[in-house]
Protein backbone atom coordinates (compact mmCIF):
# COMPACT_ATOMS: atom_id res chain seq x y z
CA UNK A 1 0.00 0.00 0.00
CA UNK A 2 1.38 3.47 -0.90
CA UNK A 3 1.88 5.97 2.22
CA UNK A 4 0.59 9.19 1.33
CA UNK A 5 3.64 11.52 0.90
CA UNK A 6 2.04 14.60 1.84
CA UNK A 7 2.26 17.93 0.09
CA UNK A 8 4.56 17.70 -3.11
CA UNK A 9 5.98 20.61 -5.32
CA UNK A 10 7.84 20.89 -8.39
CA UNK A 11 10.40 22.53 -8.55
CA UNK A 12 12.24 23.14 -12.67
CA UNK A 13 15.39 24.75 -12.09
CA UNK A 14 16.84 26.77 -15.24
CA UNK A 15 19.76 28.40 -15.74
CA UNK A 16 20.75 31.47 -18.38
CA UNK A 17 24.34 30.22 -18.86
CA UNK A 18 25.86 27.50 -20.78
CA UNK A 19 28.67 26.56 -22.65
CA UNK A 20 26.67 24.07 -24.70
CA UNK A 21 23.67 25.76 -25.53
CA UNK A 22 23.60 29.81 -23.92
CA UNK A 23 20.28 30.83 -23.18
CA UNK A 24 18.94 27.26 -23.45
CA UNK A 25 15.44 27.71 -21.65
CA UNK A 26 14.34 30.32 -23.88
CA UNK A 27 15.40 28.02 -26.98
CA UNK A 28 12.31 27.82 -29.06
CA UNK A 29 10.37 24.10 -29.63
CA UNK A 30 7.59 23.16 -31.91
CA UNK A 31 4.90 20.79 -31.33
CA UNK A 32 2.16 19.16 -32.96
CA UNK A 33 0.78 22.45 -34.37
CA UNK A 34 4.15 24.17 -35.49
CA UNK A 35 3.53 26.77 -32.82
CA UNK A 36 7.23 27.91 -31.02
CA UNK A 37 6.76 27.66 -26.92
CA UNK A 38 10.15 28.03 -25.28
CA UNK A 39 11.87 25.01 -23.75
CA UNK A 40 11.16 26.07 -20.06
CA UNK A 41 7.03 26.40 -20.87
CA UNK A 42 7.54 22.83 -22.35
CA UNK A 43 9.09 21.71 -19.50
CA UNK A 44 6.54 23.86 -17.03
CA UNK A 45 3.77 22.02 -19.02
CA UNK A 46 5.39 18.51 -18.72
CA UNK A 47 5.30 19.11 -14.70
CA UNK A 48 1.40 20.66 -14.97
CA UNK A 49 0.48 17.18 -16.27
CA UNK A 50 1.62 15.20 -13.65
CA UNK A 51 -1.14 14.37 -11.00
CA UNK A 52 -2.01 15.61 -7.54
CA UNK A 53 1.29 17.89 -7.04
CA UNK A 54 0.16 20.85 -4.88
CA UNK A 55 2.40 23.19 -7.12
CA UNK A 56 4.92 23.99 -9.75
CA UNK A 57 7.90 26.38 -9.78
CA UNK A 58 10.37 27.76 -11.80
CA UNK A 59 13.66 28.16 -9.89
CA UNK A 60 16.18 30.60 -11.41
CA UNK A 61 18.60 33.24 -11.51
CA UNK A 62 18.04 35.13 -14.27
CA UNK A 63 15.50 37.93 -14.97
CA UNK A 64 14.77 37.05 -18.78
CA UNK A 65 13.93 33.79 -17.91
CA UNK A 66 12.09 34.99 -14.96
CA UNK A 67 9.92 37.25 -17.22
CA UNK A 68 9.52 34.99 -20.01
CA UNK A 69 8.00 32.09 -17.49
CA UNK A 70 5.88 34.65 -15.17
CA UNK A 71 4.30 35.50 -18.67
CA UNK A 72 3.25 32.47 -19.37
CA UNK A 73 1.42 31.93 -15.67
CA UNK A 74 4.02 30.24 -13.98
CA UNK A 75 4.91 30.75 -10.58
CA UNK A 76 8.90 32.03 -9.97
CA UNK A 77 11.35 31.55 -7.87
CA UNK A 78 14.58 33.89 -7.70
CA UNK A 79 17.77 32.17 -6.50
CA UNK A 80 21.61 33.21 -6.97
CA UNK A 81 23.67 32.48 -9.58
CA UNK A 82 25.92 30.23 -6.81
CA UNK A 83 23.94 27.51 -7.27
CA UNK A 84 26.61 24.41 -9.00
CA UNK A 85 23.38 22.16 -10.15
CA UNK A 86 19.70 21.73 -10.34
CA UNK A 87 19.54 20.13 -7.07
CA UNK A 88 21.16 22.74 -5.12
CA UNK A 89 19.13 25.53 -6.64
CA UNK A 90 16.07 23.43 -5.54
CA UNK A 91 17.32 23.44 -2.06
CA UNK A 92 17.80 27.23 -2.31
CA UNK A 93 14.13 27.72 -3.91
CA UNK A 94 12.36 25.69 -1.37
CA UNK A 95 13.80 27.49 1.42
CA UNK A 96 12.03 30.87 0.20
CA UNK A 97 8.58 29.03 0.58
CA UNK A 98 6.62 30.05 3.88
CA UNK A 99 5.15 26.75 3.94
CA UNK A 100 7.90 23.53 3.47
CA UNK A 101 6.62 20.77 1.75
CA UNK A 102 6.93 16.90 2.62
CA UNK A 103 8.29 15.84 -0.76
CA UNK A 104 10.65 17.83 -3.46
CA UNK A 105 10.14 16.71 -7.05
CA UNK A 106 12.92 18.21 -9.34
CA UNK A 107 11.97 17.99 -13.02
CA UNK A 108 14.75 19.85 -14.96
CA UNK A 109 14.40 22.54 -17.24
CA UNK A 110 15.49 20.91 -20.18
CA UNK A 111 13.29 17.62 -19.79
CA UNK A 112 9.82 18.71 -22.01
CA UNK A 113 9.62 14.88 -22.78
CA UNK A 114 8.93 13.83 -19.20
CA UNK A 115 5.88 11.81 -18.82
CA UNK A 116 3.81 11.84 -15.81
CA UNK A 117 4.50 8.30 -14.78
CA UNK A 118 7.69 8.74 -14.00
CA UNK A 119 6.94 11.68 -11.42
CA UNK A 120 4.29 9.54 -9.84
CA UNK A 121 6.13 6.78 -9.55
CA UNK A 122 9.30 8.60 -7.90
CA UNK A 123 6.68 10.18 -5.46
CA UNK A 124 4.76 6.69 -4.66
CA UNK A 125 8.04 4.91 -3.80
CA UNK A 126 9.28 7.63 -1.40
CA UNK A 127 6.32 8.45 0.26
CA UNK A 128 6.25 4.49 1.01
CA UNK A 129 10.09 4.77 2.33
CA UNK A 130 10.47 7.68 3.68
CA UNK A 131 12.38 7.35 7.35
CA UNK A 132 14.83 4.52 4.54
CA UNK A 133 15.08 6.60 1.57
CA UNK A 134 15.86 10.06 1.29
CA UNK A 135 15.87 10.55 -2.42
CA UNK A 136 14.27 8.79 -5.45
CA UNK A 137 14.97 8.75 -8.82
CA UNK A 138 13.53 6.71 -12.05
CA UNK A 139 15.53 4.38 -14.67
CA UNK A 140 15.03 2.29 -17.96
CA UNK A 141 15.98 -0.84 -18.71
CA UNK A 142 18.12 -0.98 -21.27
CA UNK A 143 17.24 -2.90 -25.02
CA UNK A 144 19.42 -4.30 -27.05
CA UNK A 145 18.87 -1.38 -29.35
CA UNK A 146 19.46 1.08 -27.03
CA UNK A 147 22.40 -0.38 -25.89
CA UNK A 148 24.30 -0.47 -28.87
CA UNK A 149 23.59 3.45 -29.20
CA UNK A 150 25.08 3.84 -26.14
CA UNK A 151 28.21 1.70 -26.93
CA UNK A 152 28.15 3.47 -30.12
CA UNK A 153 28.55 6.82 -28.51
CA UNK A 154 31.16 5.47 -25.64
CA UNK A 155 33.83 4.10 -29.04
CA UNK A 156 33.13 8.14 -30.36
CA UNK A 157 34.44 9.42 -26.73
CA UNK A 158 30.79 10.88 -26.21
CA UNK A 159 28.35 10.38 -23.28
CA UNK A 160 25.42 8.32 -24.54
CA UNK A 161 23.44 8.68 -21.02
CA UNK A 162 24.05 8.23 -17.42
CA UNK A 163 23.73 4.29 -16.27
CA UNK A 164 23.14 3.16 -12.81
CA UNK A 165 23.41 -0.03 -10.86
CA UNK A 166 21.41 -0.80 -7.63
CA UNK A 167 21.16 -3.23 -4.72
CA UNK A 168 18.37 -5.89 -5.03
CA UNK A 169 16.06 -3.68 -2.36
CA UNK A 170 16.51 -0.76 -4.88
CA UNK A 171 19.44 1.27 -3.23
CA UNK A 172 21.66 2.85 -5.80
CA UNK A 173 25.31 1.27 -5.88
CA UNK A 174 26.39 3.82 -8.60
CA UNK A 175 26.35 6.15 -11.10
CA UNK A 176 28.11 6.81 -14.12
CA UNK A 177 27.99 8.47 -17.51
CA UNK A 178 30.41 5.14 -18.52
CA UNK A 179 28.40 1.69 -19.20
CA UNK A 180 27.76 -0.25 -16.26
CA UNK A 181 27.63 -2.97 -14.98
CA UNK A 182 29.79 -5.24 -17.08
CA UNK A 183 27.88 -8.19 -17.88
CA UNK A 184 28.39 -11.57 -20.67
CA UNK A 185 26.27 -11.50 -23.84
CA UNK A 186 24.01 -14.82 -22.05
CA UNK A 187 22.79 -11.58 -19.49
CA UNK A 188 20.51 -10.47 -21.96
CA UNK A 189 17.09 -12.06 -21.98
CA UNK A 190 13.96 -11.57 -24.36
CA UNK A 191 16.12 -8.42 -25.42
CA UNK A 192 15.99 -7.26 -21.78
CA UNK A 193 19.96 -5.93 -21.03
CA UNK A 194 21.14 -5.51 -17.31
CA UNK A 195 22.06 -2.01 -18.20
CA UNK A 196 19.54 0.75 -16.66
CA UNK A 197 19.50 3.92 -17.95
CA UNK A 198 19.36 6.95 -15.77
CA UNK A 199 16.78 9.48 -16.22
CA UNK A 200 17.43 12.88 -14.41
CA UNK A 201 13.86 13.16 -12.28
CA UNK A 202 14.24 13.49 -8.70
CA UNK A 203 11.76 13.26 -5.70
CA UNK A 204 13.71 13.98 -2.38
CA UNK A 205 12.62 14.68 1.38
CA UNK A 206 13.19 18.56 2.22
CA UNK A 207 16.04 17.03 4.73
CA UNK A 208 17.86 15.46 1.93
CA UNK A 209 18.00 18.92 0.00
CA UNK A 210 19.41 20.57 3.52
CA UNK A 211 22.01 17.94 3.42
CA UNK A 212 22.84 17.83 0.23
CA UNK A 213 23.78 21.66 0.18
CA UNK A 214 25.88 21.77 3.47
CA UNK A 215 27.61 19.24 2.11
CA UNK A 216 30.24 19.44 -0.81
CA UNK A 217 30.98 18.28 -3.62
CA UNK A 218 33.06 15.43 -3.57
CA UNK A 219 35.71 13.67 -5.93
CA UNK A 220 33.50 11.29 -7.54
CA UNK A 221 30.55 13.53 -8.23
CA UNK A 222 33.62 16.16 -9.63
CA UNK A 223 35.05 13.29 -11.87
CA UNK A 224 31.87 11.74 -13.57
CA UNK A 225 30.18 15.55 -13.75
CA UNK A 226 26.90 13.52 -11.87
CA UNK A 227 25.35 16.04 -8.67
CA UNK A 228 23.26 12.61 -7.29
CA UNK A 229 27.05 11.20 -6.46
CA UNK A 230 26.84 13.85 -3.58
CA UNK A 231 24.19 11.93 -1.97
CA UNK A 232 25.74 8.60 -1.80
CA UNK A 233 29.44 10.56 -0.23
CA UNK A 234 27.15 11.76 2.24
CA UNK A 235 25.84 8.46 3.36
CA UNK A 236 22.15 9.45 1.77
CA UNK A 237 19.99 6.54 0.41
CA UNK A 238 19.02 6.88 -3.22
CA UNK A 239 15.79 4.52 -4.04
CA UNK A 240 16.29 3.77 -7.89
CA UNK A 241 13.03 3.04 -9.42
CA UNK A 242 12.57 1.15 -12.61
CA UNK A 243 9.56 2.94 -14.50
CA UNK A 244 7.86 1.78 -17.61
CA UNK A 245 9.47 2.89 -20.89
CA UNK A 246 6.91 5.83 -22.64
CA UNK A 247 5.56 5.86 -26.34
CA UNK A 248 9.06 7.98 -27.59
CA UNK A 249 12.24 8.27 -26.51
CA UNK A 250 13.54 10.04 -24.11
CA UNK A 251 15.82 13.25 -24.98
CA UNK A 252 17.20 16.29 -22.97
CA UNK A 253 17.85 19.44 -24.83
CA UNK A 254 21.49 19.58 -24.08
CA UNK A 255 22.79 20.70 -27.49
CA UNK A 256 21.09 22.72 -30.41
CA UNK A 257 20.81 19.82 -32.53
CA UNK A 258 18.99 17.93 -30.08
CA UNK A 259 15.97 20.13 -30.92
CA UNK A 260 15.20 18.00 -34.14
CA UNK A 261 14.26 15.15 -32.24
CA UNK A 262 12.42 16.37 -29.25
CA UNK A 263 9.96 18.24 -31.87
CA UNK A 264 9.33 15.09 -33.63
CA UNK A 265 8.35 13.45 -30.04
CA UNK A 266 6.11 16.64 -29.05
CA UNK A 267 4.60 15.85 -32.00
CA UNK A 268 4.26 12.16 -31.36
CA UNK A 269 2.81 13.27 -28.06
CA UNK A 270 -0.15 15.70 -29.73
CA UNK A 271 1.50 18.38 -28.00
CA UNK A 272 0.48 21.74 -29.22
Amino acid sequence: MTATPGRVVIMIPARYESSRFPAKPLAPLRGSTGEPKPLIQRSWEAARRVPGIDAVYVATDHPAIAEVAAGFGADVLMTSSDCRNGTERCAEAIAQLPDQPDLVVNLQGDAPLTPPHFVTALVGALGDRIGTAAVATPCLRCDVAHLEKLREEERHGRVGGTTVVAAPDGRALYFSKRLIPHFPPEAISDDRTPVRLHIGVYAYTPAALEAYRAGPPGVLEQLEGLEQLRFLDIGLPVEVVEVAPPGWEIWELNNPSDTAPIEHALALMGLE
